[in-house]
């Protein structure tokens, strides 16, 4: 138990679930029925139970993006608002996806900061622009579900190690990079640095 405490409730795991854990431990462990144990040992995980958002399945037919040819190359982005303010004045999460690694970027930013800086960054690096709706999947899908794993870590962390949002945000990015994605059957860290 030792070894799914660490992999499970550690700063650098931050409750994953039983599927996410399994990949990540199967790596470097094997015992018999570990999956089954693995998934007993986080359904019976308070945090884990407490933080586990239900999320609402998209209905009706998706339509398949283009997959970006290189990492970067193809990005997502949405804005975490309304989050209680830092002692640095920080209240937004910028979010940035990579759309074929799926690493992400968590940026704390204020909502006194103009969209301008978002705007002049946009025309410096030479990139369009495309807006989407909010729960609209087909559009934004791959950010909208990085904001729950977010949203689910970072509600983790304040029941774990206490307050201050911004001070765990380094650990969930690592975490969050660090973690098997079943969509791109590896970690971010791993698709984007071999």
């Amino acid at each position: 138990t030792v070894i799914m405490h660490e992999s499970h409730k550690s700063k650098y795991s931050i409750h994953p679930g039983s599927d996410k854990m399994y990949q990540d431990m199967k790596k470097l462990y094997w015992w018999p029925n570990m999956k089954a144990n693995i998934t007993t040992y986080v359904g019976k995980c308070l945090t884990y139970a407490k933080v586990k958002a239900e999320h609402q399945k998209p209905s009706g037919l998706l339509v398949q993006p283009k997959i970006p040819e290189w990492k970067w190359d193809n990005i997502t982005m949405d804005f975490v608002t309304k989050l209680p303010k830092s002692s640095q004045g920080y209240d937004i999460i910028w979010v940035i996806v990579d759309r074929l690694t799926k690493s992400a970027i968590f940026t704390p930013i204020r909502e006194t900061e103009p969209m301008d800086k978002l705007r002049s960054l946009q025309n410096a690096l030479g990139t369009r622009l495309d807006v989407s709706t909010a729960y609209h999947p087909e559009t934004n899908g791959q950010s909208e579900r990085t904001i729950q794993t977010l949203e689910d870590m970072l509600r983790a962390c304040a029941i774990n190690f206490g307050k201050g949002w911004v001070n765990h945000l380094p650990l969930v990015k690592f975490s969050y990079d660090n973690n098997y994605h079943a969509s791109i059957m590896a970690a971010p860290f791993e698709a984007l640095y071999g």
